[in-house]
């Protein structure tokens, strides 16, 4: 199956997979596997859950993580796409500037608990970092 992950900046991904793994809203984790996905009359649209901790496309033995903040996974025929507000591969987050803005978030949250803006940039620093292979302390 053919799959893309697209943010407003860029396509992240482009290709074909076996499996594609992400995490909607009400619904935990949901995977699509090639030759299961509905046809056109069946389509699928979920609302992915904000505080995803990462999509997973699988291609033969390999894999590629990806930190998706909000958005939406489509299907149609045999074609996923995951159009998300920000993407980013596992292999271009900046693990540096990921654990600074974790900090300027737990800063600014400690300074006001509802500053909802500093609660979902702790969460975005946090994906990142998880996908990243660093688990936020």
């Amino acid at each position: 199956m053919h799959v893309e992950v697209v943010s407003p900046e860029s396509i992240t991904y482009s290709g074909e997979a076996s499996m594609v793994v992400c995490r909607t809203v009400g619904g935990g984790d949901i995977a699509f596997l090639s030759g299961h996905v509905p046809d056109a009359r069946g389509r699928i649209l979920q609302i992915l859950r904000h505080q995803n901790r990462n999509t997973k496309v699988i291609h033969g033995d390999d894999s590629e993580l990806f930190a998706v903040h909000q958005g939406f996974v489509q299907t149609a025929g045999e074609k996923i796409t995951i159009l998300s507000d920000v993407s980013e591969a596992k292999s271009t987050i900046d693990i540096e500037r990921a654990q600074s803005a974790k900090s300027k978030a737990e800063a600014a949250i400690s300074l006001d608990d509802d500053d909802e803006a500093a609660h979902a940039a702790l969460e975005r620093a946090e994906t990142r970092l998880r996908v990243a292979g660093v688990e936020p302390t």
